[in-house]
């Protein structure tokens, strides 16, 4: 059987890898940029629009590094691990920090 043969037979295991890692370099980094966007807007110390205009620039810099760490991990589990601790963390902060600002 033929290298390429193989290669397009890899399976089920292989597809749910790739899938589960593409949700979490999606969906995942959406959960993780909004709520990065949510703590940095309560935790910033200006005014509430300058304060919401600049966590919401610096979570559009988060995706991209939460789509890398979904395809860079060990592993699928890892990864969707690493988004959830992420995303616990910051949302968590986001909580405890209260309301914005007025």
């Amino acid at each position: 059987m033929a290298a390429g043969a193989k290669q397009r037979h890899k399976g089920w295991r292989y597809r749910a890898n790739v899938a589960l890692r593409t949700l979490a370099g999606t969906v995942g980094a959406y959960l993780v940029a909004a709520l990065a966007a949510a703590m940095l807007a309560r935790i910033l110390p200006m005014s509430r629009a300058e304060a919401v205009t600049t966590g919401t620039m610096i979570a559009f810099l988060v995706v991209p590094g939460v789509a890398l760490w979904a395809f860079l991990a060990r592993g699928p589990w890892r990864a969707l691990a690493g988004v959830g601790v992420a995303a616990l963390a910051l949302g968590g902060v986001a909580w405890l920090a209260g309301a914005p600002p007025a």
